[in-house]
């Protein structure tokens, strides 16, 4: 029977890396893979998942208005899904997903960001998070040596940003993976 499965972790713990690596894996036995990105992310290239540390594939990108389980159904067959920045896909791509995993019996893995630089749940996060049969965190660390939880937007002078829209793409040079404590310390401080 296969699953759903939402891995989340801050910026920086490797959730890309991850991803490709599940997906080298899946293909040394002989499997097919649907790599998945939303349209949005383009920092790397409309079609390229990379990772930090220098790993990278062509991925389907998906935009917005895309039913998923459509375009799984009218393309190739694939032994599995895997979405990389799974945070930006809508509410209804996350029940198609998991729809696909229901009636097709086709495991899912999302990996993405749980939560925004306030905090506050991405859309698909929260639908992951509602729906997923496995929910595990990937875990990266703060500079104090906390478990790091907190997507900390950052300005470019180093200031914690508290303010703006949800989404603004940026690696290093815009986010830091914080502990709640240092996150609310560095507000205060400023």
């Amino acid at each position: 029977m296969s699953k759903l499965y939402f891995k989340y972790g801050a910026m920086g713990s490797s959730k890309s890396a991850q991803a490709l690596i599940t997906q080298f894996n899946y293909e040394e036995q002989g499997m097919t893979v649907l790599l998945l990105k939303p349209a949005i992310d383009t920092r790397d290239g409309v079609n390229v998942v990379r990772s930090r540390i220098g790993l990278q594939r062509e991925a389907f990108v998906v935009e917005p208005d895309c039913d998923i389980a459509v375009l799984y159904r009218g393309g190739l067959h694939y032994d599995v899904i895997i979405a990389d920045e799974a945070q930006f896909f809508t509410p209804a791509q996350i029940d198609q997903l998991r729809e696909l995993v229901d009636e097709e019996d086709i495991p899912v893995l999302c990996f993405g960001l749980r939560t925004d630089f306030l905090t506050h749940f991405f859309p698909g996060s929260q639908r992951l998070m509602e729906l997923a049969d496995s929910i595990t965190e990937i875990k990266t660390v703060c500079a104090c040596g906390r478990k790091a939880t907190v997507n900390a937007r950052i300005d470019g002078s180093g200031r914690v940003v508290t303010e703006g829209a949800q989404v603004q793409l940026g690696g290093n040079d815009s986010y830091i993976a914080m502990c709640h404590p240092c996150w609310m310390k560095r507000i205060r401080e400023q």
